[in-house]
């Protein structure tokens, strides 16, 4: 589980494996193939990673949904990019400790 600084608190993240057919569905890309390219993420994936890493986490899909259209799009992509990278990194490999990133309000 990752958490960040979203929006308006810190939120937990975890884009759990049984979400993981979504993210592939709404990407159009093997979750090997996504992990593989984190270096140049879409923006799709990224919103994707962060509303379905706040799905993982206990958000009901509309807040998920609500956030991300809030706090993602109004803000740099390199915010959007670190947050996406850390929620995958747990999945790919385990925690991201130490880690911290921030999309303010």
């Amino acid at each position: 589980m990752h958490n960040a600084f979203f929006g308006d608190r810190e939120r937990d993240f975890s884009l759990t494996p049984h979400l993981i057919p979504e993210l592939e569905k709404l990407t159009g890309k093997e979750i090997a193939a996504i992990i593989e390219g984190t270096r140049r993420m879409g923006y799709a994936e990224m919103v994707h990673a962060v509303r379905l890493g706040l799905i993982g986490a206990g958000a009901h899909p509309q807040e998920a949904a609500e956030l991300v259209q809030t706090y993602v799009e109004a803000h740099p992509l390199g915010e959007l990019h670190l947050l996406a990278l850390n929620i995958l990194t747990d999945l790919w490999t385990g925690t991201s400790e130490g880690v911290t990133d921030e999309v303010a309000a």
